[in-house]
């Protein structure tokens, strides 16, 4: 007799008992009826994993990466408040804007290298560049981003301190680059926000697979109500106008963005969503995001209730970057959310008359 290391936890079969009034060899009925009906030899297969254990491996990440979702989508936002303040000719939303882009991608980015390990890990994601790793795109526009967003926010800090910056003759060649590197970052300010989710719905976990086609169109809300939500509370009314009419946006976008992506779902890889730690950051980020949109919309030129609505947006852009991340860990450690939608997909392939390929076949 072999033993293992989990027999300890197989579960404990059941009794088997025969009929008292059955003869030896008598054929077990059903009681209901008139008894024509005999019950099946073998009893409908319930699946069940190996010893309860995953079917796919949770990914190995921590709240930091969840940190870098949330700070890479404020990142994204701000830069493309800041191009506005440079268009429109609004010094402090620039300012503010630029200065709080580089705030947001270099913490976000210390979390990402704080994930990783060892800083050289994300160099050595730089070597090549694979169109068809999100990874490999990702780190490229992170690079990118970051250096327009470094040179505009260097001159943002030059003027604030009234030149004292140790700059000498490279004062000229940073005013000459600051108008080019704003355009620049804001370019990459969009795919910083949505590669992230393209990065998610890549991997095998079943509610961030399940979520590929939409969870672009919910980070890229989510960053719009989180950069729109800063520029509010940093920046006086006179100048948030831009903001303001972002944070409107973003919160339509939002929600209609997440009730989409959980229509199209399958059910059972949606639940998830509404369950738990991830299913109650969700529901607050959606009462937040009505909620701060509102104040924007009816009374974000009151400077009390601009900067309270710009807090409630942020914290509700947060809570759907690390519900949606807490969802999928979820996910992938309860073996149904990955059987379940296997076999919903088989069928439904089935009544639709797909019956001759490797899918419904099994061969």
């Amino acid at each position: 007799m072999t033993l293992s290391e989990f027999d300890n936890v197989r579960p404990a079969e059941s009794s088997r008992r025969r009929r008292q009034d059955a003869k030896p060899g008598e054929r077990r009925r059903r009681d209901n009826g008139d008894g024509s009906r005999e019950i099946p030899m073998v009893p409908e297969a319930e699946f069940t994993s190996y010893y309860g254990r995953p079917v796919v491996k949770p990914a190995p990440w921590g709240e930091d990466v969840a940190l870098y979702l949330f700070l890479g989508g404020v990142a994204g936002g701000s830069a493309l408040l800041g191009l506005g303040g440079q268009l429109t000719g609004r010094p402090m939303l620039r300012r503010n804007a630029r200065l709080g882009a580089l705030a947001a991608i270099s913490v976000g980015a210390g979390a990402l290298v704080k994930d990783l390990g060892r800083p050289e890990r994300f160099l050595n994601m730089l070597r090549t560049f694979k169109v068809t790793s999100p990874m490999s795109v990702g780190s490229w526009i992170l690079s990118a981003f970051s250096a327009g967003t470094a040179v505009t926010a260097v001159a943002e800090l030059d003027r604030l301190t009234g030149s004292k910056l140790p700059l000498g003759p490279l004062r000229k060649v940073l005013r000459a680059l600051e108008g080019p590197a704003g355009f620049e970052a804001a370019a990459f300010a969009g795919p910083l926000a949505a590669y992230t989710a393209v990065l998610l719905g890549d991997t095998a976990t079943p509610t961030w697979n399940a979520a590929h086609e939409e969870l672009p169109f919910v980070f890229v809300s989510s960053a719009c109500l989180a950069s729109a939500g800063l520029a509010m509370v940093t920046t006086p009314v006179e100048e948030a106008g831009p903001a303001r009419k972002l944070a409107v946006l973003g919160v339509l976008g939002d929600v209609a963005a997440m009730k989409v992506m959980e229509r199209r779902m399958d059910p059972v890889t949606a639940e998830p969503l509404h369950l738990g730690k991830a299913g109650t950051m969700l529901t607050w980020s959606e009462r937040l995001a009505v909620g701060g949109g509102l104040g924007a919309l009816l009374a974000g030129r009151n400077r009390a209730v601009a900067a309270a609505s710009g807090l409630a947006l942020l914290a509700a852009s947060a809570l759907t970057r690390f519900g949606v991340f807490e969802a999928g860990l979820a996910s992938a450690r309860d073996p149904r959310y990955t059987i379940e939608p296997q076999k919903n997909r088989l069928a439904a392939r089935r009544a639709a008359g797909v019956t001759n390929d490797a899918i419904t076949t099994g061969s």
